[in-house]
């Protein structure tokens, strides 16, 4: 059995414009260079889903602890990276388990 990471982080965003799909991508990357995740990634969303078109960005994190996450979210590169994607954005849902 591989070892698993304490917390998986996963955001879905849709764009209100998919014009601004670029931009959205560029603002979620900001977040790569947040120190606090073991893996990060910013996807676009390929839509293989027969069922689901809704989700265009998927952000997929995984930390160690709470503590890493709480540290993630408060570090002034994530608020940078709100100010830049939240007026593009319609959808956000997030997930952590």
């Amino acid at each position: 059995m591989t070892a698993r990471p304490n917390i998986r982080h996963v955001v879905f965003f849709s764009a209100k414009n998919k014009a601004d799909l670029p931009r959205i991508i560029d603002g979620l990357s900001l977040l790569a260079d947040i120190p606090h995740s073991e893996v990060f990634e910013v996807r676009q969303n390929t839509r293989d889903d027969a069922f689901s078109n809704e989700v265009d960005v998927v952000v997929y994190a995984e930390f160690a602890s709470a503590e890493a996450l709480s540290a993630y979210k408060a570090h002034p590169l994530y608020l940078k990276s709100i100010e830049v994607v939240r007026p593009l954005r319609d959808l956000r849902i997030a997930a952590d388990f």
